[in-house]
């Protein structure tokens, strides 16, 4: 028998709930800090309300910020079964109860009720140098993202006619800028050059064409990080898939991408897409093969965007360098 430990998190505090299947209210409900000690009360008070030591618990959480991680690893780390679960899916679950009031302590039973009905995937936590690695790209593209948004304020800024204070305020910012990209970057190559296990993998998907550095890295970072078992997994994880629109006579949409994955790394993928059309002989030869059948040309490059993840996907599961034939087939 398995007791579903809902878990609604925020910045300082975790209210959680617990159900048992067919037990139609909470068996219990209780808020705790958002703490090291805080979770392990949340733990210790969890198997006192369901008497669990012979029995399952399923934690299921959002994914909140960076506020999730250090319960979900914690009570991973207690032979607890984790899930993290997409938000929009709870909200949509919630309609579907009819539950319209929106509260923490609601959300922790939504959370558990969810979970005891769907009974989601349990996540696995990453090993502590792909943890770092995330860490590393995520502050990466905070900082370049920073970096093109003065440079683009510097822009509009001499248009106007800006005086020179300004521009010498500007300009610090962007040699500021500039010298922590170049850290990063340097900690990043040290980061891989430490690991030959991502190196290799790294090296593996560079030899496919049109994958660049970034584009390898951000890959590789998510397809080590979660357990996908199949490349179809891992496209619909990052919003690649089409969803269909089609009702009776009177809804006849067209297809398209979900969007419901990481949007700076679908932002890359899309990049990677138009290169590959011209110089990735799977994806060129897939692009003239839906243009013949009268598909439109931006239908064609998400197609592309979902035959890279493929082709990415398959390099690293079978743990060798990209080849036409071998891809063609993944």
């Amino acid at each position: 028998m398995t007791v579903y430990f809902g878990i609604d998190v925020a910045k300082e505090r975790l209210d959680c709930a617990v159900i048992v299947h067919g037990r139609e209210r909470p068996i219990g409900q209780k808020s705790f800090p958002n703490t090291l000690d805080g979770i392990e009360r949340a733990a210790a008070w969890v198997m006192k309300v369901s008497k669990a030591e012979i029995l399952e618990i399923h934690a299921v959480l959002e994914p909140t910020a960076a506020y999730h991680e250090l319960a979900a690893r914690l009570l991973a780390s207690k032979g607890m079964t984790v899930s993290l679960v997409n938000p929009a899916q709870i909200r949509s679950f919630a309609r579907g109860m009819a539950v319209l009031s929106k509260t923490d302590q609601i959300d922790a039973v939504l959370l558990a009720r969810y979970g005891c009905l769907t009974r989601p995937k349990a996540w696995i936590p990453p090993a502590e140098p792909l943890i770092e690695l995330q860490a590393l790209l995520a502050r990466l593209d905070d900082l370049e993202g920073d970096l093109r948004r003065e440079q683009n304020r510097y822009e509009q800024a001499c248009v106007r006619g800006c005086s020179g204070a300004i521009k010498r305020s500007f300009v610090t910012n962007i040699r500021a800028l500039k010298a922590q990209c170049k850290l990063l970057q340097a900690a990043i190559a040290e980061h891989f050059a430490a690991h030959t296990d991502l190196q290799a993998d790294l090296e593996r998907l560079r030899t496919i064409p049109a994958v660049g550095p970034k584009t390898a890295m951000r890959m590789l970072a998510l397809l080590r990080s979660h357990p996908f078992e199949t490349a179809r997994q891992a496209a619909a994880f990052l919003g690649l898939v089409p969803i269909e629109r089609q009702s009776g006579k009177s809804v006849r949409g067209r297809p398209r991408l979900s969007k419901a994955g990481n949007s700076r790394l679908r932002a890359a993928l899309y990049m990677a897409a138009v290169v590959a059309t011209k110089l990735n002989p799977d994806i060129k030869a897939q692009q003239q093969r839906l243009l013949e059948r009268g598909k439109a040309k931006m239908s064609t490059l998400g197609a592309a965007m979902r035959k890279l993840v493929h082709i990415c996907f398959g390099v690293l599961r079978s743990g060798t360098v990209y080849q036409f034939p071998l891809a063609h087939r993944t």
